[in-house]
Parts: C-alpha cells; sequence; structure tokens
C-alpha cells in the first residue's frame, strides 16, 4: 500500500508530505530531528488555542495597517477559529523539547493555519500561492515574539484553571475547619506535645496556607499581559509596519478580554524570561506549602492502632499485597510527589532563564513544557487532595481527648498561675508518677478544683484570656 503524498520545498531541498496533512515541510522535519521526550504538541491544546490566538490577532492587525487582504485575513481567521474550538490539533505534531528557540512550534501553527486557510478558499493543501506560512501566517512577526506572546496566553489560562482548584481546595479545609471547631487535640512542636488547640484552628490555618498562595499567582499573572509583539527578531521591530504592535495589544485585548499590552523595551522584553520564573518560583512555594500539609496528614493518621491516629482518612484502595487489612494514606503519598516534581521543574526553569544568552533565551520550549506540566499537576491533585481526602477525613475525638487531658503539656496553661517552678514540680511529678497534671494540682493542694477547671476549660486552653490568680 502506498500513502499519497504532495512535494513542498524549503531552504534545504524537497520532501514529500502526507497529501492529507494540514502541516506542511518544515513541521515534517521537526518532526524526525527531535524525538526526545515523545510529548507531542497537541497534548497541550492551551497552548494551540494560544497561538492560534496570536495567529488571529496578527492577521487582524496586520489588515488594519494595511499589509495583508481582506480576503486572506478572512481565511487565516477563519483557519484560527476551527483551531481555538479545538479542531486539527491532531496536526500538531512535533516533540515539546526541540531546538531553535520554538521555530518548530512555530511553523507547525503557520503549516496548518495555511493549509487549513487555503482549504477554506476553496483550493489544495499546499497551494501557498493562495497563502504562505510565513509570507502570510507569519507576516510581520518572528518565532521570538509570536511564541512567547502564544505562552504567555497559554499560562495565563493555565493560572485561570489552577486557581479554580486551589479555591476547590481552600474550601474544603475551610469547611473542615468550621465542622472540627470544637474539637480539642494536641498540638505539637519538635515532634513533641506542646499545647492543646482545635482541630478546627489547624484547618484553618491549612485553608490560610493556600489562600495566601492563591493571592501570590493571582498577582503574577499580571506579568503575562507584557507581551512583545513586533518585536520580531530581537526587539528592534524590523519588518514589522508602523501601528502594528498597537494594533496587535489593542485586538488582543478585545479578544481574550485581558489588558494586554506592548512592553516599554522591546529588546529586553525579547530576551526576558523573569515572568516564567516568578510564576515557577510561586509555584514551588505552593507545593511547599502542600507538601507540608500532606506530610502532616499522614503523621496525624499513622496507625490506625500503634501511630498518633488523631485523623481518620478516607480508605481509597488496599494497601498491600501481602498484608490484609492495610489501608494507606495514598492520596496525601501522591500529592508529596507531585510536589516534589514541582520543587525540581523550577530549578529547570531557573537554569533555562539564567542560560539564555544575549538578545534572545532559546531555551523557552523546556520552560514551557516545565510550566505547563508542572501547573497541570498542581490542579489535579489540588483538587484530588480536596475530594478524595479532605472532605472525607475525620477525627478520632476519643483519642484526641484522652491526649489533651491525660498530656503534661497541660501545665503549661497553669505556668501564668502557678508560677514556673510550681508548674516545673507538677510537670516533673506527672512525668515520673504516671499521674495526671490536673490530679496533682489538686492533691498539692495548689489551687481549688472550680478555678481549675476553669482555666483548663477546652475555651480557656484555646481561646486563653489570662487572668494571674497569684
Amino acid at each position: 500500500m502506498t500513502t499519497a503524498t504532495r512535494q513542498e520545498h524549503d531552504l534545504l531541498g524537497y520532501r514529500d508530505v502526507p497529501a492529507d496533512a494540514y502541516y506542511g515541510i518544515q513541521t515534517l522535519r521537526a518532526f524526525e530531528n527531535f524525538t526526545v521526550s515523545g510529548v507531542r504538541l497537541h497534548q497541550f491544546s492551551t497552548f494551540i488555542r494560544a497561538f492560534a490566538t496570536v495567529k488571529k490577532t496578527a492577521a487582524i492587525a496586520n489588515n488594519k495597517v494595511g499589509v495583508l487582504n481582506e480576503i486572506t485575513k478572512d481565511a487565516i481567521v477563519a483557519a484560527c477559529d476551527d483551531l481555538i474550538a479545538n479542531k486539527y490539533h491532531d496536526q500538531f505534531i512535533v516533540d515539546m523539547f526541540q531546538g531553535g528557540a520554538g521555530t518548530s512550534t512555530n511553523m507547525n501553527a503557520n503549516e496548518v493555519i495555511a493549509n487549513r486557510a487555503i482549504e477554506i478558499l476553496g483550493h489544495k493543501k499546499g497551494e501557498y500561492q493562495h497563502v504562505h506560512p510565513n509570507n502570510d501566517v507569519n507576516l510581520s512577526q518572528s518565532t521570538n515574539d509570536a511564541y512567547p506572546t502564544a505562552l504567555k496566553i497559554a499560562l495565563d489560562d493555565y493560572c485561570v484553571r489552577l486557581l479554580s482548584k486551589m479555591d476547590i481546595l481552600y474550601n474544603s479545609f475551610k469547611n473542615k475547619s468550621v465542622e472540627l471547631a470544637d474539637k480539642l487535640k494536641m498540638g505539637r512542636t519538635h515532634l513533641q506535645d506542646a499545647v492543646p488547640m482545635t482541630a478546627g484552628q489547624e484547618f484553618n490555618a491549612f485553608a490560610t496556607m493556600i489562600k495566601k498562595e492563591m493571592e501570590r499567582i493571582e498577582a503574577t499573572r499580571a506579568l503575562f499581559h507584557e507581551i512583545n509583539m513586533g518585536g520580531t527578531a530581537i526587539g528592534t521591530g524590523l519588518n514589522a509596519p508602523a501601528g502594528y504592535s498597537e494594533e496587535v495589544a489593542n485586538t488582543l485585548s478585545e479578544l481574550t478580554d485581558r489588558p494586554y499590552y506592548i512592553a516599554e523595551d522591546l529588546i529586553e522584553a525579547t530576551q526576558d524570561t523573569s515572568a516564567y520564573v516568578a510564576l515557577s518560583g510561586n509555584l514551588r512555594l505552593f507545593a511547599v506549602r502542600l507538601s507540608k500539609i500532606a506530610h502532616d496528614l499522614r503523621l496525624q493518621s499513622s496507625g490506625p492502632r500503634a501511630g498518633l491516629a488523631q485523623y481518620r482518612l478516607p480508605e481509597m484502595q488496599p494497601g498491600s499485597s501481602i498484608m490484609p487489612g492495610k489501608v494507606n494514606p495514598v492520596i496525601p503519598e501522591v500529592v508529596n510527589q507531585a510536589c516534589f516534581q514541582i520543587m525540581g521543574i523550577d530549578s529547570t526553569i531557573a537554569m533555562a532563564s539564567e542560560n539564555g544568552q544575549l538578545q534572545l533565551n532559546v531555551f523557552e520550549p523546556v520552560i514551557a513544557f516545565n510550566l505547563f506540566t508542572g501547573m497541570s499537576m498542581l490542579a489535579n491533585i489540588c483538587e484530588m487532595f480536596a475530594t478524595r481526602c479532605i472532605d472525607g477525613l475525620i477525627m478520632n475525638n476519643e483519642a484526641c481527648n484522652i491526649e489533651v487531658f491525660n498530656n503534661i503539656g497541660l501545665v503549661t496553661a497553669l505556668n501564668p498561675h502557678l508560677g514556673y517552678d510550681s508548674s516545673s514540680y507538677v510537670a516533673r511529678k506527672a512525668q515520673e508518677t504516671g499521674g495526671s497534671v490536673y490530679d496533682i494540682v489538686l492533691e498539692e493542694k495548689l489551687m481549688d478544683k472550680a478555678t481549675l477547671d476553669d482555666i483548663l476549660s477546652p475555651a480557656n486552653m484555646v481561646y486563653p484570656k489570662v487572668k494571674l490568680l497569684i
């Protein structure tokens, strides 16, 4: 069997391209050259839609400044609209890891859009005299302004999704804090007993951590509204017509309902990748805090008989192939692993940014791949953590009450009333005899029962208003 082909040519010569392919010769060469990760552009639909938005915007702007005719503009816009509607994404076949600073990605987009536009005009794929990938779709552009602009649009979209999933997790922690608002447990420092708290306070602290990271990521989104369209190759604007940059910014803002604007210094903007580093740093910080929460819950749910057993996590699956009845905290465990990956991603992005040379950073493809991957993972684990762990978490009230009321840490609440020396004496005796702080205070006649009960009431231990009695 033979497959029908069409012949195309480029700088390096002629090649046969599958006749039904929307991509062209440059995409084919990149497909053959970059067999690195096996992760193709079509696996990142958000990025493809962002590229289509850039190309649509450029076509409209080029028409407005008089360098692209109405018929060609309309065909390009229609082709871009198809991509924005998630059509023809299978034609984006280039590996996400690629040399050339994203040129292969840009040309994959240019060729698919050109051939779809040619088809819309009633001609055959590859008849580039009607709509040319470079002369028309890439008009007034370079990879070096089109790629980072598409990347920023895509990252803004990824931020929106991530923030929505973080909000789900935030609300899960907040709801759990309300549910457990009056449930006492021991707080710990150095993994040793400290002073009592409520489980509600603990989960409210988790919610606060998530909210703070949401605010940081939301603030970072503003960095992605500065674009370098019209800078072309290195930021000098060679081959971009007068007024083009302003038309791009205005049109892009109208199409996306976001406040895009042209960078003041296009040479700086073309080589700068600091916005990606800032986002990656915020993702790392979120991952560190989220991993800490997962660690805490794994530790406090340890058991069920020989551990802390303060919380019971939802049972998701059997935990052992050899130990019947064993159930593991698999959701917090996978949250930890995803967070470890995010921390590693941050190192990769920092290295890629730092190694940019002169007027262009050629490593934006690895930055794009890692940011897309990391943000997708974080969004997924936020929702999973909320719905498969936090929402179904149960407090072991009996175990927590025993820990609180038999704990030597109670003596801390008595310190303002008895003084440090007397409190130390009570703590030492409780430690040596195994007796309770409560009983020893009464036996030693250090305080009457009514006063002691008031001081050690749950409300006063957790929300103390100290009134010295000595």
